[in-house]
C-alpha cells in the first residue's frame, strides 16, 4: 500500500491499577474511542498497562503465572476487537504466557485489519521469572508506514534503536513505565515523593514541576529526542502516571519527530491523552536517515563482540558495583 501523507497518532499516560485487567482495559477502552472521534489512526499506551507494572516484582512467580496470558488470549483478543471496531492501531502492554511456561513482558499492537504484532522485552529485569525476548519488532500496517516496538529499556541501549530503524521502521512505539525511579547514577533520576502525588489535588503545580524537573522530562531530554533525531524515526512515547506500587511514574507522553522535535506533550498530573499529526515526508532527508546512509558497517565488528563486562538485566539494572571502562584491545 503506497505511504500515506500524514498519520494521526496519539500516545497515552493512565495510572493503572494492579492485577486489575477489567479497570485497566476499561481506560484502554475509553481512550481509543475517543481517539478514534478524533481522527486517530494509531494509538499507543503503557508498557504493562493490562495488569500493572512495578507490583509484580513482589508477586511469587506463580501468581504471575496466574496473571499472564497468551498472545491469544482474552485481553489481547478484545484489544483486537476494539481496534476492528474502531478503524485504529491500539497498541498495550501485557504480561504474556509463553512457551514451556516462560513469562514475558510483551506488547501487542493490534491493527484495523486484524493484524497482531508483539514485541517480547528484550531487557527484561522486573522479576526473575520473567524472561527477555530475543528479536526486533517491525512490520507493515495499512497506512504504507512500517513501525517498530521497543519497551522502555530496549530504547536506553542505542544499538537497539539503530537495529529497529535499519529494519525499516519509520515510526517507532516506545511503551514505558519510567520516571521517578532509583536511579543508582549520582546524577540519574530519582524517586518522586509518594505524598506530592497524593496531595496533587491540594498542589497541582507542585507534582507538574517534579514531572517537568530533573526526575521526569529533564531525564528523558538527554536521551529520548537523540534516539528520534539519529535514527530518523518518529517516536511514540507513551508513559504510566501516578502511583506504580511505592515509586511515581512522571507521564510526560510525547510524540517526537524524527529530527528530535516535541510535536505534542503533556506533563499533567493525572490520566492524559497527546495526538499529532506526523507529516511523514519529512523522513527522507531527515538528519538521522542521510547519517545511516554513511554508514560503514565493516567498522562495526567491535559491536558484537562481548567484552566480558556484560551482565544479565537484572544485574546490570540493580547491581550498586561501578563499572570498568570497556576493553576489546
Amino acid at each position: 500500500m503506497p505511504e500515506a501523507a500524514t498519520l494521526r497518532c496519539a500516545a497515552v499516560q493512565f495510572e493503572h491499577r494492579p492485577d486489575d485487567k477489567p479497570y485497566n482495559l476499561a481506560q484502554v477502552r475509553e481512550h481509543a474511542g475517543r481517539a478514534a472521534a478524533d481522527g486517530v489512526q494509531m494509538i499507543a499506551f503503557p508498557e504493562m498497562c493490562v495488569v500493572g507494572y512495578w507490583h509484580l516484582r513482589r508477586h511469587p512467580a506463580e501468581r504471575l503465572r496466574e496473571l499472564a496470558e497468551p498472545l491469544t488470549g482474552p485481553s489481547v483478543t478484545a484489544v483486537r476487537e476494539l481496534a476492528a471496531e474502531h478503524g485504529i492501531g491500539i497498541g498495550v502492554g501485557f504480561l504474556e504466557a509463553g512457551e514451556d511456561r516462560r513469562l514475558f513482558n510483551s506488547y501487542a499492537v493490534c491493527l484495523p485489519d486484524g493484524a497482531v504484532h508483539r514485541h517480547r522485552k528484550l531487557h527484561a529485569f522486573e522479576h526473575e521469572a520473567i524472561s527477555s525476548g530475543d528479536g526486533y519488532t517491525v512490520f507493515d500496517t495499512p497506512w504504507g508506514v512500517r513501525m517498530g516496538i521497543l519497551i522502555c529499556w530496549d530504547n536506553n541501549l542505542v544499538e537497539n534503536v539503530r537495529a529497529t530503524a535499519l529494519l525499516g521502521a519509520s515510526v517507532l512505539v516506545a511503551p514505558h513505565q519510567t520516571g521517578g525511579t532509583a536511579s543508582r547514577s549520582p546524577h540519574g533520576m530519582k524517586p518522586i515523593p509518594l505524598p506530592l502525588w497524593d496531595g496533587r489535588h491540594r498542589d497541582r503545580e507542585a507534582v507538574e514541576a517534579a514531572f517537568r524537573g530533573p526526575d521526569g522530562r529533564g531525564w528523558l531530554m538527554r536521551w529520548l529526542p537523540a534516539r528520534a533525531h539519529d535514527n530518523g524515526l518518529f517516536v511514540l512515547f507513551s508513559n504510566g502516571v501516578g502511583r506504580d506500587d511505592d515509586e511515581v511514574r512522571t507521564g510526560n507522553a510525547m510524540i517526537l519527530d524524527p529530527y528530535g522535535r516535541i510535536l505534542a506533550e503533556t506533563w499533567a498530573a493525572e490520566d492524559a491523552r497527546v495526538t499529532a499529526d506526523l507529516d511523514l515526508g519529512l523522513l527522507p532527508l531527515s538528519t538521522g536517515r542521510r547519517w545511516m546512509r554513511g554508514r560503514r558497517p565493516e567498522l562495526y565488528d567491535i559491536l558484537t563482540r562481548r567484552t566480558g563486562e556484560e551482565r544479565d538485566p537484572r544485574t546490570a539494572r540493580f547491581s550498586p558495583d561501578p563499572v570498568p571502562p570497556s576493553s576489546l584491545a
